[in-house]
């Protein structure tokens, strides 16, 4: 099966974004892939905001990036766009991070209005930086999404039976093998 990356882009330490993407990784989990977590906020603020490149921890997330077979990018959506955090992380990686890779981008918002951000804003980022396939991204109202003690979330039926439909597709063609590199 496939190593997947997933990766938040949320800043806060109480994000919807990042407890909905632990939870699919959890489903990704089940299905037989390996799923290594990244939350973009547990990284250095002054290697980011100085394009530290050379910074051990942002070579490791290099690292990572390099050694995924397929990539989940979740963010919160602010001013019609991806979070300012994932932007620094996403200028700390080589142009063609994604080369060769499957990518789900998934976001988080608070009204209906941010949907189009995936379409307009995350994936041209994401195929720029050459991925293979960007498949058909989801979009997921803040009310949607309630959090639990436990530090996990429930998803109201409304969202969570289309998400898991769309990160089912995105499992199936992992385990289909690789997308074919365009000629």
């Amino acid at each position: 099966m496939a190593t997947i990356l997933s990766v938040s882009g949320s800043p806060s330490h109480t994000s919807r974004t990042a407890r909905l993407l632990r939870h699919l990784d959890g489903r990704l989990a089940a299905q037989g892939h390996r799923v290594n977590p990244l939350d973009v906020r547990s990284l250095p603020a002054d290697a980011l905001l100085t394009a530290d490149f050379a910074h051990p921890e942002i070579v490791e997330v290099q690292r990572l990036f390099q050694e995924a077979d397929a990539v989940v990018v979740g963010t919160p959506v602010y001013k019609a766009a991806y979070s300012g955090l994932l932007k620094a992380l996403l200028d700390l990686l080589p142009q063609y991070a994604l080369e060769g890779k499957t990518v789900l981008p998934l976001a988080t918002g608070g009204s209906i209005a941010h949907v189009l951000a995936i379409d307009y804003a995350l994936r041209p980022v994401l195929s720029a930086m050459g991925a293979a396939h960007v498949v058909q991204g989801w979009f997921v109202l803040d009310r949607h999404i309630t959090l639990v003690e436990s530090g996990g979330i429930t998803v109201d039926p409304v969202a969570g039976d289309a998400l898991e439909r769309v990160v089912d597709r995105f499992s199936q063609l992992l385990s289909a093998g690789p997308v074919p590199l365009a000629a």
